[in-house]
């Protein structure tokens, strides 16, 4: 399953908002360095999934605020 994430770092509540089945913004804490808001969204994905954060791959936007994201192994 790909998703399209808009991404919105430093924000005080963390957290997804789905406006599509496949489109969704997410509220994140950290700050976009070193990789840690990404960190960040593959866990709280993970989380959502019910899905280990391996099997969350960000395709594309790695250092934007859209990103694509593939989830694996969704039963």
């Amino acid at each position: 399953m790909k998703i399209s994430i808009k991404v919105k770092a430093n924000q005080k509540v963390q957290g997804l908002t789905f406006t599509s089945e496949t489109e969704c913004i997410a509220k994140l804490k950290s700050l976009p360095i070193k990789g840690k808001a990404n960190q960040e969204l593959v866990g709280l994905l993970a989380e959502h999934f019910g899905v280990t954060k391996k099997d969350i791959q960000i395709i594309s936007g790695q250092l934007s605020n859209l990103k694509t994201v593939e989830i694996l192994n969704l039963d």
